[in-house]
């Protein structure tokens, strides 16, 4: 029964590898062809892809549909640093 956790630690890290590559790869190849459009600084995809790697995926997700929700005309805007969780 110990292998159990190790191996769902080792799948939930790659899952937050992908999500972290996924993301880049929309920042280098998606991005750049449309004008910037988030309101916070960092970027959206910045704060996410920061939030993978920093919190692993669980938290890295909830950190990250956290700022997606709030990223609308009628939010807030400006300057949204990931470190403060």
């Amino acid at each position: 029964m110990s292998k159990f956790p190790n191996w769902l630690a080792l799948f939930s890290r790659l899952l937050s590898r992908l999500c972290g590559l996924a993301i880049a790869i929309y920042q280098y190849c998606i991005a750049p062809l449309y004008p910037p459009v988030c309101r916070f600084q960092p970027s959206c995809s910045h704060y996410a892809k920061a939030a993978f790697a920093n919190y692993g995926l669980r938290k890295g997700m909830l950190l990250t549909l956290r700022r997606l929700l709030r990223c609308h005309p009628w939010g807030g805007s400006g300057y949204d640093p990931l470190d403060r969780f």
